[in-house]
């Protein structure tokens, strides 16, 4: 199969590219690099703009003015500009509804030429869209990256990138982008869940981890304990990253010559990975339910992983608390009560560690992960 994925948030799409061409297919992988952090894509469309100093003065003044964002412009212009090259794909996946990163119009234009020169388009729900943002402002969720909106409304301003999806121009955008595709798949229990009884859902599909690419780092715990804390500053109120640095600050109190706390903020992927290698906890995030591909990824490193470890999703793979991850709830008490455990039980991190590798290899592998996208696009083509 000659297989197309639009769009790169997390290296989803370049794991499972990866997973594809394994298995014999072809593959192009055209994104953005998702920003600072760079992710590897075939061709980029990356906007220029925001890497000119003076043009991008420009464009936030432009956008203060008429809140049109120049840099969305010059995406779909790089987007058209390849189009003839993007002809012939049996497969095309969007990462997302608005995977191209421009104006809610000329997506949908874009996605129509692109759509005219293909067969069979198929979507991912991996991240923010219209369904899981309206399911959470909805309080479905007990907790979301909409919960500090909730508790504070003047926090507004952070959530424009989020909130997009719910306006009017965007729904109109996922309304056109689902009358297209086949079908939508899923990645993990936070986009699951809201799609459960949505006629186009063909299911969840975990996130695909490359272990052939990520080696597993025995825990060396004769010397202090080090705790990784990597914060994205676009995301640091959604993540929950304010929670993360008042629990640390209550165990800096009490074992400050027992561990080494790490921080990184807004780092390239590459260096990002770096950083961490060293740590045995890992900080991700707070307001989810399941792990995301940067936790996956450390998991897969033998890292203790504070993130979205809930009850729907142990139910799900069928485990045990705190056996695989830590669940981070959205209380600073909560979880300096649970690095205070592992601190004092260092026996506890070895363990999780070679679980966390153990349930990776089992769910997570790129190689078994790629086998049930082509099952899933080959048994619904054929349905179709």
């Amino acid at each position: 199969m000659k297989v197309l994925l639009i769009g790169e948030y997390s290296r989803l799409h370049n794991s499972l590219k990866e997973g594809l061409i394994k298995h014999g297919h072809e593959v192009l992988l055209v994104g953005t690099g998702d920003g600072f952090k760079n992710y590897p894509v075939d061709i980029n469309i990356k906007p220029k703009i925001p890497e000119k100093s003076l043009l991008f003065f420009f464009e936030k003044i432009f956008f203060k003015l008429f809140k049109i964002s120049l840099s969305q412009f010059e995406s779909a212009f790089r987007f058209y500009k390849i189009l003839h090259l993007l002809k012939g794909f049996d497969i095309v996946q969007l990462i997302n509804e608005n995977s191209i990163s421009t104006h809610p119009k000329l997506e949908i234009w874009l996605l129509k030429k692109l759509i005219s020169q293909n067969k069979k388009l198929f979507l991912l729900s991996c991240g923010t869209d219209f369904i899981s943002v309206e399911y959470s402002n909805k309080n479905f969720f007990k907790y979301s990256i909409l919960t500090p909106l909730k508790n504070n409304p003047s926090l507004k301003k952070h959530y424009i990138y989020v909130l997009k999806y719910i306006t009017k121009r965007y729904k109109k955008l996922h309304e056109f982008v689902y009358s297209q595709i086949e079908g939508v798949i899923s990645s993990d229990m936070d986009y699951h869940i809201p799609l459960v009884k949505h006629p186009k859902y063909l299911g969840l599909i975990p996130n695909p981890i490359n272990i052939d690419k990520i080696s597993f780092i025995s825990n060396n715990l004769n010397s202090k304990i080090v705790i990784f804390h990597g914060i994205n500053r676009l995301n640091y109120i959604k993540k929950g990253n304010a929670i993360f640095e008042e629990a640390l600050e209550i165990i800096k109190e009490k074992y400050a010559d027992k561990i080494t706390i790490l921080t990184s903020e807004s780092l390239p992927y590459a260096e990002y990975i770096k950083m961490y290698e060293s740590c045995h906890i890992l900080l991700d995030q707070v307001y989810a339910y399941d792990q995301g591909y940067n936790a996956l990824e450390a998991m897969a490193r033998g890292k203790v992983v504070f993130t979205g470890a809930e009850k729907e999703w142990l139910d799900y793979y069928n485990l045990k608390e705190n056996t695989v991850a830590i669940n981070a709830l959205p209380d600073a008490n909560k979880i300096s009560e649970k690095l205070e455990w592992l601190i004092l039980n260092p026996k506890e991190i070895e363990k999780i560690s070679i679980n966390a590798r153990a349930f990776i290899e089992k769910e997570h592998d790129y190689l078994s992960i790629s086998s049930k996208y082509i099952d899933t696009w080959q048994t619904f083509t054929k349905e179709h």
